[in-house]
């Protein structure tokens, strides 16, 4: 495994002592994940202290430690881990010449920086790193940086937030060649107030911009005119993107595919580019037009690209497709279990209106911190699911309340307590020839669900 940091250079980025000289292939927070070589940063929090697992983490081959205390294993001393962490993810990024690009925004964040990372890596394979899951806050970020490779020739990061001002402190630890916001969306609103105010939260990834910086901004977007202002003001250059012929990066033809997905022709500011996206839905044209955009932003192989989204397999809990082999057939499972906010919900729903099914199944769960429209917003998904053509709804949890009503006698429904109710009754009910929707706020546990169905569907193909 290649060197990734040595001690002595990861005591002068961090400030620390080294009891020893070591080396170290990688960097976990988690001893869980701790692999062989790796550095492992034990951090105190609310609930643990990261010390308590120094021991199993050298036991998993953890090569050495970033500690507040010390231990009887090869490390480095620091007053606080946490700090250490975000310093050690600075020196990384000060390190590397390549080009790194942000990304953020209130849905399809993941969606578009894996995509990213699979466009880009199509040209310049094992030489662009990306940020792993949804590590994309004040400790995810900082340890993405510092697992970075030093000849990276791009680095793609995904940053979040739920409140004012944490964006402006990781794109300033990022310092983006390129920054995209993908959609605006009423996401984490319980903390806003407003669209508007979300926004303007969304639009400090642009602060951190590296002089030269290119913005990346959605056209169709309510808010366009508020991000533009607001990029202006750090990029050099700002490029629009969305299904208006007046975007710079523009969907001029968008045409279901044969095999599943969207065939798209898309003009550029000096190119015009025909592929495909494999994952089906509006919502993954608007994630490639992004794309498409960050690439030609940092000269990147735009025909490359275009093979790469064609090829992109579904993400876990972000739209992966299954095959699940019933009696009689088979059903097609749609995992969006992994979050949900009004605007994703309405854009899966109208995808699974165009599925080709003899029975189309909604089973969604509540959509976390929308505050006091929390009953207005879970109500108005009733037009959604009528645009899906949703015969069958199973609403999960509480939040579901204010659809259940709003649903009476609109289409047939189920409403139940919580995922683990919701497992045996669409276990019992499945059918050759359903697509099944699975989609909701993490917190709701539907991946569980998801799991179980995935689970009988085995067992049920052995015996």
């Amino acid at each position: 495994m290649a060197e990734l940091w040595a001690s002595a250079d990861i005591a002068e980025a961090t400030g620390g002592a080294a009891s020893a000289p070591f080396a170290v292939s990688g960097v976990a927070f988690d001893s869980r994940e701790v692999g062989q070589g790796d550095l492992f940063v034990a951090m105190k929090g609310e609930t643990t202290d990261g010390h308590k697992f120094v021991e199993k983490a050298f036991g998993q081959g953890a090569a050495g430690a970033i500690v507040s205390e010390p231990v009887n294993h090869p490390h480095i001393l620091v007053p606080d881990s946490a700090a250490a962490l975000e310093a050690l993810g600075r020196s990384s990024r000060k390190r590397i010449t390549g080009k790194v690009i942000g990304v953020t925004g209130s849905v399809g964040k993941t969606g578009t920086k894996e995509a990213l990372f699979q466009a880009l890596d199509r040209a310049a394979p094992g030489r662009v790193h990306r940020s792993v899951k949804s590590y994309n806050n004040h400790v995810g970020v900082p340890l993405s940086l510092s697992r970075m490779p030093r000849d990276s020739a791009y680095g793609v990061f995904e940053m979040g937030m739920n409140h004012a001002g944490e964006l402006s402190a990781l794109t300033r630890q990022v310092r983006p060649h390129v920054a995209i916001v993908t959609a605006i969306a009423p996401a984490h609103i319980e903390f806003f107030g407003t669209e508007e105010k979300i926004a303007e939260a969304k639009a400090e990834i642009f602060e951190g911009l590296q002089p030269g910086g290119t913005a990346i901004i959605p056209y169709d977007s309510p808010h366009v005119t508020l991000l533009y202002n607001r990029a202006e003001r750090h990029a050099s250059r700002i490029l629009t993107f969305g299904t208006s012929p007046k975007a710079d990066v523009c969907a001029r033809e968008a045409l279901p595919a044969p095999g599943g997905g969207t065939l798209v022709t898309a003009t550029l500011p000096g190119a015009e580019l025909c592929f495909t996206v494999a994952a089906p839905g509006d919502h993954w044209v608007s994630n490639a037009l992004a794309v498409l955009a960050a690439v030609e932003a940092v000269g990147g192989d735009l025909a490359a690209a275009g093979l790469a989204l064609a090829e992109m397999p579904g993400l876990p809990g972000r739209g992966e497709r299954r095959i699940l082999p019933v009696a009689g057939g088979e059903a097609l499972l749609i995992d969006e279990s992994y979050n949900a906010n009004p605007l994703s919900m309405a854009a899966t729903l109208k995808q699974l209106g165009r599925e080709r099914a003899d029975r189309r199944i909604a089973i969604l769960g509540g959509m976390r911190e929308l505050g006091s429209r929390s009953v207005e917003l879970h109500a108005g998904l009733v037009d959604p699911l009528r645009a899906g053509h949703v015969d069958h709804a199973i609403l999960v949890g509480a939040e579901m309340a204010p659809l259940a009503d709003a649903l009476n006698g609109v289409i047939s429904f189920t409403h139940v307590a919580d995922t683990a109710a919701a497992i045996p009754i669409i276990q019992n009910d499945v059918r050759a020839g359903d697509a099944i929707l699975v989609k909701g706020s993490n917190g709701v546990g539907l991946s569980r669900l998801v799991a179980a169905m995935a689970d009988s569907a085995r067992d049920g193909d052995r015996n």
